[in-house]
C-alpha cells in the first residue's frame, strides 16, 4: 500500500482534479432547473468524492496533515479520510431527512458558515505549521481566509438565527455610529491583514485577525432586516467559496482554488439577481435598512373598513365559473407545509379544464428558489410554475388569483408609494386579476413592516385561516359541488 501510494503518477492524480472540476461545472449548470436539480447535486457529489479519493496519495506523499511522519501507515490515512467521509454523510443524510422544508435557508446559511469556518481552520493549521516560511502569496491566502472565513461564520449563524425567528434575533438591531463602527472594524481588519501577511510568522496577528472578523461578521449582519435575509443567503454563500478558494491556494490544491471559485462566482451571480428583484443595491442591502418609513400609512388607514372576508363555500362557486387560476405561494404556504394540498387543488382544478399556473417570485420564501422546491416536493409539473416575467402579462386575463401566504411580493405599494421601503420593487401583478383571494391567517405584515393594500383592494376577498386547512377545505367545498 504504501509502494502504490508513492508510485502513483501525479498526472493521474491531476487528471482526477480536472474530472471533479468539470463534475462541479456541470453540478452547477443542472441546479439552475428544477427537473435537472437532482441531477445536479448527485454530480457534485460523485466530483467531490473524485476529489477527496485523489487527495489521499497526496496527503501520504507529500506530508499533508496527519501524515507529516513518514512511519505513519498509509492505512491510518485512508483510515482518517474514511472516517471523515462516513461522519459527514451521516450528519448529512440526517439533516437531509430531519431538517422540515421550512427550515432549508436556515440549513443553508449554516451548510454557509461551516465553509467558513472550515478555510478559518485549515489556514490556521498552515499558519501554524508553516507561517514563518510562508511565501507571499501563501501568506496572502492564509490571512485572507482567516479574514473571509470568520465573517461568513460569524454571519451565518446571525442569519440561521434570524431566520428561525430567535427573540433576540428577530429585529434588526441598531445602536449609534453603527456604520462608522463597521467601518472602523473594516479598517482595522485590513490593517491587520496586511501585517500579518508582511509578518507571517506572527500567530498572534492570525487569530487576532480571525477574532476582529469575527466582530465583524456579527455586526454587518445583525442590523440587516429578515427582507433582505434571501440576499445575505446568498452573498454568505459567495463568501464561504471565496474563503475555500483562499484556503485551496494555502494547500495548493487546484480543485479547492475552482471549486470555491465556482461557489464565490456563483453565489455574486446569485446576489446579483436577488438584488434586481428586490429593486435595491449590494449597498443598500448592507447597509440599508427595510421598514416601515417616516409618512408610511399605517394599517388602520389602508384596512379600516374595506377588508371583505370570504369562505371556503364563497370560494369554491367562483372557482366553479373560472376558466384561468394562478396560484401564488409565499412562505405562508411553507410554514403550513400546504404544497401537497395545493397541488391537489391544482389537479382536480385541472381536471374540471381550468387552466391553473403557479406564479413564482424570485424572492417568495426566505431564499432563492424556496417556492419552487416545495412545490416540486409536491410533484407540481415544472411548466407550470411560471416566472415573474412570463406571468405577470396574464393576470388581467386570470380569473382568480389565489395568493397563499405572499405578502411584500404581491404588494401594489411598491408601484405607487415612491418613499415605501419597497418603491420600484418588481412585484407579481396579482391586483389585476378579475378576483384575488388572499389565504392569511391575519392582516399582519411582511418581512418589510408594512401594511399591504391589495388586502382592501375592491377585487380582494380574505380568506383567515391556516393554509392547509384552507385549501383542504376549499377543496371539500368544490367537491360537493
Amino acid at each position: 500500500m504504501k509502494d502504490f501510494l508513492l508510485n502513483i503518477d501525479r498526472s493521474y492524480l491531476t487528471l482526477a482534479y480536472l474530472l471533479a472540476a468539470v463534475l462541479f461545472i456541470f453540478g452547477l449548470k443542472g441546479l439552475c432547473r428544477p427537473k435537472t436539480a437532482v441531477r445536479g447535486n448527485l454530480l457534485n457529489a460523485l466530483g467531490m468524492l473524485i476529489a477527496v479519493l485523489a487527495t489521499v496519495p497526496l496527503m501520504y506523499r507529500e506530508g499533508h496533515g496527519p501524515t507529516a511522519d513518514p512511519n505513519i501507515s498509509p492505512l491510518s490515512t485512508i483510515g482518517l479520510v474514511v472516517a471523515a467521509v462516513l461522519i459527514g454523510s451521516v450528519i448529512g443524510a440526517f439533516c437531509a431527512l430531519k431538517i422540515r422544508m421550512t427550515a432549508m435557508p436556515q440549513m443553508v446559511a449554516l451548510l454557509n458558515g461551516f465553509g467558513g469556518g472550515a478555510s478559518v481552520l485549515v489556514a490556521g493549521a498552515e499558519q501554524l505549521a508553516n507561517g514563518k516560511a510562508a511565501d507571499f502569496d501563501v501568506a496572502v491566502a492564509i490571512f485572507a481566509s482567516g479574514l473571509i472565513g470568520a465573517v461568513t461564520f460569524w454571519g451565518s449563524l446571525v442569519a440561521f438565527a434570524k431566520l428561525e425567528e430567535y427573540k433576540a434575533f428577530k429585529k434588526p438591531f441598531f445602536y449609534p455610529g453603527l456604520k462608522t463602527i463597521n467601518a472602523l472594524l473594516g479598517l482595522a481588519a485590513v490593517a491587520l491583514l496586511i501585517y500579518g501577511i508582511t509578518h507571517p510568522g506572527e500567530t498572534g496577528a492570525y487569530w487576532g485577525l480571525v477574532a476582529l472578523a469575527s466582530v465583524l461578521g456579527l455586526t454587518l449582519v445583525n442590523p440587516i432586516g429578515g427582507a433582505d435575509m434571501p440576499v445575505v443567503i446568498a452573498l454568505l454563500n459567495s463568501y464561504s467559496g471565496l474563503a475555500a478558494a483562499s484556503t485551496g491556494f494555502v494547500l495548493g490544491n487546484s480543485v479547492l482554488i475552482i471549486a470555491g471559485a465556482l461557489v464565490g462566482a456563483s453565489g455574486v451571480i446569485l446576489t446579483q439577481i436577488m438584488c434586481k428583484a428586490m429593486n435595491r443595491s449590494m449597498t443598500n442591502v448592507l447597509f440599508g435598512t427595510m421598514g416601515p418609513s417616516a409618512g408610511s400609512a399605517s394599517a388602520d388607514d389602508v384596512y379600516a373598513g374595506k377588508v371583505k372576508a370570504t369562505t371556503a363555500d364563497e370560494v369554491a362557486m367562483m372557482l366553479d365559473g373560472a376558466r384561468r387560476v394562478v396560484v401564488v405561494p409565499g412562505y405562508g404556504m411553507a410554514v403550513a407545509q400546504a404544497q401537497h394540498a395545493v397541488s391537489e387543488l391544482a389537479q382536480y382544478l385541472e381536471s374540471k379544464g381550468v387552466e391553473v399556473d403557479f406564479a413564482i417570485h424570485p424572492v417568495a420564501g426566505r431564499m432563492p428558489g424556496h417556492m419552487n422546491v416545495l412545490l416540486a416536493e409536491a410533484e407540481v409539473p415544472y411548466d407550470k410554475l411560471k416566472e415573474m416575467d412570463e406571468v405577470n402579462p396574464t393576470f388581467s386575463q386570470t380569473d382568480v388569483a389565489i395568493v397563499i401566504g405572499a405578502n411584500d411580493v404581491v404588494n401594489p405599494v411598491a408601484r405607487t408609494d415612491p418613499h415605501s421601503p419597497i418603491a420600484g420593487m418588481p412585484i407579481l401583478d396579482v391586483d389585476k386579476a378579475r378576483t384575488v383571494v388572499v389565504v392569511k391567517r391575519s392582516l399582519s405584515p411582511g418581512f418589510a413592516g408594512i401594511p399591504n393594500p391589495l388586502f382592501a383592494a375592491d377585487n380582494t376577498l380574505m380568506y383567515f385561516s391556516d393554509g392547509k386547512k384552507a385549501i383542504l377545505d376549499l377543496l371539500a367545498a368544490l367537491k360537493e359541488q
